[in-house]
């Protein structure tokens, strides 16, 4: 069939095409699917691509956690459940003494709080650890006053990735926390949503959402010995 009979049969899609390659006459480096998309939607190019964006981050931040492996970090928290543990659960501006009933996918249930959303936690230890440990820790005046607020969307957190942590288990690595808390101690365990630090027996449970910065010691300086410093190569006996 002919372009022009094509047109002329189907004069609301042509139109649609002449529309899309115009915007994309109009946007250097513009595909024709984006160009399809942005007219749909009615949004402008900036609003699509930043949209298509963010759509793109969770789905690689969804892909990422799904790379981790969750078991050790969920039976850890299977055993304060089992155990009836009391535990020091740490919030942004004040912490409670409780025992672990249930985990949800976005929740805990406490004996005497009850239900709690997860994004509100900035650290869960064992009630004598947790006593012990918090004299000694430095904290920042500033976000103790006014503790960071979390967002909902994974996307736009300081860390939701897990798996830039997977390199530093058993290194001491150091965490501040959006309540200006900071925890120095061996990085044990790293699931999809947490980490677990200090010595096994005593860790502390710490949520990604929960973290402002993560340092972790410098690597090793790679070997650069001079190739003359090596022993001389035998001679050639084939002659």
């Amino acid at each position: 069939m002919k372009a022009r009979i094509w047109r002329k049969l189907h004069a609301e899609e042509a139109k649609r095409f002449d529309q899309v390659y115009e915007l994309m006459g109009q946007t250097a480096g513009l595909s024709l699917g984006d160009a399809f998309g942005i007219l749909q939607s009615g949004l402008t190019v900036a609003e699509f691509m930043a949209r298509k964006e963010r759509s793109q981050r969770k789905a690689a931040i969804k892909q990422a956690r799904g790379q981790v492996d969750n078991a050790l970090v969920a039976d850890f928290l299977g055993a304060f459940i089992e155990q009836k543990t009391e535990l020091s659960v740490v919030l942004a501006e004040r912490s409670l003494l409780d025992t672990l009933l249930s985990e949800e996918a976005i929740a805990f249930t406490f004996e005497r709080t009850g239900r709690l959303e997860k994004l509100q936690v900035v650290l869960i230890s064992r009630r004598g650890d947790w006593e012990r440990l918090m004299p000694t820790l430095d904290r920042d005046a500033k976000l103790t006053q006014k503790p960071a607020q979390v967002a909902r969307q994974p996307d736009k957190r300081p860390y939701s990735d897990p798996r830039p942590f997977l390199p530093h288990i058993g290194q001491t690595v150091k965490l501040v926390m959006r309540n200006g808390i900071t925890v120095e101690a061996p990085l044990l365990r790293v699931g999809r949503f947490d980490v677990l630090l200090g010595e096994p027996g005593h860790e502390l449970f710490i949520p990604l959402h929960a973290l402002l910065r993560f340092e972790a010691p410098p690597a090793p300086p790679e070997d650069e010995s001079d190739d003359d410093d090596l022993p001389a190569a035998a001679p050639d006996s084939e002659g």
